[in-house]
């Protein structure tokens, strides 16, 4: 009977996974409530839960993929993968009403440079502390702590090494994680609850899949704005990270 049920669980790969994702839910919203009395997001549990779901499935399998290297959660690969998720990032554009949009005005444009320099400094100086000297490896990882996107797109321009774009992901990957589960906890103390604010910070997390689940866990109407410059900030990130900022770092390391 058993292996009739887990037959079909298999052949019906993302049926599974979404149904997994709805109890993985359904236990984060009643741990909220019960647990934490609604201060964390049950969208923040959640996220917690799913990475440790993870490493459970990487622990067990020795693969890299988490749960989806196991055939019975091998849909869940599917549902979390790039085009899934950028579908739902494009879909929530669909939402955004253009009069709340224009509000972030100048505000919103200075978000998304600072969003860009700010991280990329950061990262760039951790990289230098840990022994890197040449400037493609300090570009390639400085460009990584702005998004895991921009980091590989910046070192595959500039010929950096594989390990140097592993560690570029790896940097923006925490960051993403930070975001997501940091937002709802600190929602109210940034002020997140109008557009305006949730463009702006969209535009200095600028992490599209942090901003997107972090605004989902604080107030899913949010969504589409924090994505939007979010979205502007990864491709504005992938324009600079190989042009200008590479040619400020190799100019300031001679």
């Amino acid at each position: 009977m058993w292996d009739l049920i887990q037959k079909d669980l298999i052949s019906q790969g993302l049926v599974t996974a979404f149904a997994v994702v709805g109890v993985v839910m359904w236990i984060s919203v009643v741990l909220s409530r019960r647990l934490t009395f609604g201060r964390i997001h049950g969208s923040a549990i959640a996220i917690v839960i799913g990475l440790v779901l993870a490493w459970v499935g990487g622990i067990m399998t020795g693969g890299q993929k988490g749960l989806a290297d196991l055939a019975l959660f091998s849909g869940i690969g599917l549902m979390g993968g790039a085009m899934l998720r950028d579908f739902a990032i494009v879909a929530t554009a669909f939402e955004v009403q253009a009069t709340e949009a224009k509000k972030a005005g100048l505000i919103g444009a200075i978000s998304l440079f600072l969003g860009t320099l700010l991280p990329f400094v950061v990262g760039s100086c951790v990289a230098y502390a840990f022994g890197y000297r040449d400037a493609v490896s300090i570009t390639t990882i400085g460009a990584g702590a702005v998004t895991y996107i921009v980091g590989p797109v910046t070192g595959a321009a500039l010929g950096a090494t594989s390990d140097v774009m592993a560690l570029s992901i790896a940097t923006g990957l925490i960051k993403a994680i930070l975001v997501m589960v940091g937002t709802p906890m600190a929602a109210r103390w940034m002020g997140l609850d109008n557009p305006r604010s949730a463009m702006v910070f969209g535009g200095l997390a600028g992490t599209v899949s942090g901003v997107t689940a972090g605004l989902a866990a604080t107030d899913r109407r949010l969504v589409p704005y924090g994505a939007l410059t979010a979205t502007f900030h990864t491709g504005l990130g992938c324009l600079l990270g190989p042009s200008l900022l590479y040619f400020i770092v190799r100019g300031i390391l001679g």
